[in-house]
């Protein structure tokens, strides 16, 4: 690090403008729907089973159903935010490169402001990033609907030891269900998502509403991802276990340490992660003045700033949810369990 020059312009030589640190924070950006579902997906089907498993003095099985839920959440979770997200990104880069054809003027005003280009406005950056934030939000029903129905599926492929009479069968028949029906072989089409997304992103942007909630928020870009991941674990949290309580194929005496579990984990995550969350980035204001001094004349400056943003919160809940309250919720969901069913003895 090297001060010059009689304003103190910093010239930092180090790696604040790292090639590889750059790109990662560009890609985040860009695709922070695909970054946050990637490593939820690698926490939920390699750490959080880690750690499950390593929990002291807990039901085996109780462990068994706890794996086989962070596994089936963890791929769900990535195929089908995947799924939404990929079209969804693609719409806005094709919107950025002829935006008069998809953003009417009423959109254009609202998003340009103080001399600005498009694409430089902080309100138009903003509202890409709130668009990019929100497929993990919009698919959390259905991720949790389809991942509670495959534990059953999971606990059998992962634990095939397992006695015989304590199988859920999981016939072919078993598994045609109408919650699975649009990803059947025969009736997936890919044909149509891009051009579906750049239709409704085009409207969302078009859309008053929108517009005027991206004026009164867009200072409050720091906190998006934050934002969106809380919300999207609290509506998983609830639909997982409305569905854990409804399903027909996970053993009674399994489903409350399920249920516990994910509610000791969500609970403590939500508030936990907040709250770290909004330490980390107190005290990351001064790392990101510096790396501004680092990057001054860099034109995707603000995009990796961007990026810092959304990889800060998403490994703060991730390696919380994930890394840390495992072990911690499956040995309190057990305890529990066995409170209540001496509690009704």
């Amino acid at each position: 690090m090297k001060i010059t020059g009689p304003d103190n312009v910093i010239n930092f030589k180090s790696g604040l403008n790292n090639k590889f640190l750059l790109k990662s924070l560009e890609t985040a950006a860009n695709h922070p729907a695909s970054f946050i579902a990637g490593t939820t997906f690698i926490m939920s089907v390699f750490v959080r089973p880690a750690c499950v498993a390593l929990t002291p003095k807990t039901d085996k099985e109780n462990k068994k159903y706890a794996i086989a839920d962070s596994i089936s959440s963890g791929l769900i979770k990535f195929a089908i935010a995947e799924l939404v997200a990929l079209p969804v990104e693609n719409a806005i880069n094709h919107i950025n490169k002829n935006p008069q054809n998809y953003i009417n003027d009423n959109a254009l005003k609202c998003f340009t402001q103080n001399g600005k280009t498009l694409l430089n406005s902080k309100n138009y950056k903003f509202a890409q990033q709130l668009i990019k934030n929100t497929p993990p939000l919009i698919t959390a029903i259905p991720k949790s609907v389809i991942a509670v129905a495959l534990i059953p599926f999971f606990m059998n492929k992962l634990f095939p030891e397992r006695n015989k009479r304590e199988k859920n069968n999981y016939s072919q028949k078993d598994a045609y269900n109408p919650v699975f029906a649009p990803f059947y072989k025969d009736n997936v089409s890919f044909k149509g998502f891009n051009n579906t997304a750049l239709k409704g992103v085009s409207k969302v942007l078009n859309a008053s509403a929108f517009q005027n909630f991206v004026e009164k928020h867009s200072q409050n870009d720091a906190n998006i991802t934050r934002n969106m991941t809380i919300a999207t674990d609290i509506l998983l949290a609830i639909s997982s276990v409305i569905r854990t309580k409804k399903s027909k194929k996970i053993k009674e005496d399994r489903k409350n340490p399920l249920i516990y579990n994910k509610i000791i984990t969500t609970a403590i995550s939500v508030f936990g992660g907040y709250k770290i969350d909004k330490m980390i980035q107190n005290n990351t204001k001064a790392f990101i003045e510096k790396f501004r001094q680092a990057n001054i004349n860099n034109p995707k400056l603000d995009k990796y700033i961007q990026g810092i943003n959304v990889i800060r919160p998403t490994l703060v809940f991730a390696i919380l949810y994930y890394g840390i309250l495992p072990i911690l919720s499956t040995f309190t969901a057990d305890k529990a369990d066995k409170i209540h069913k001496k509690s009704k003895i």
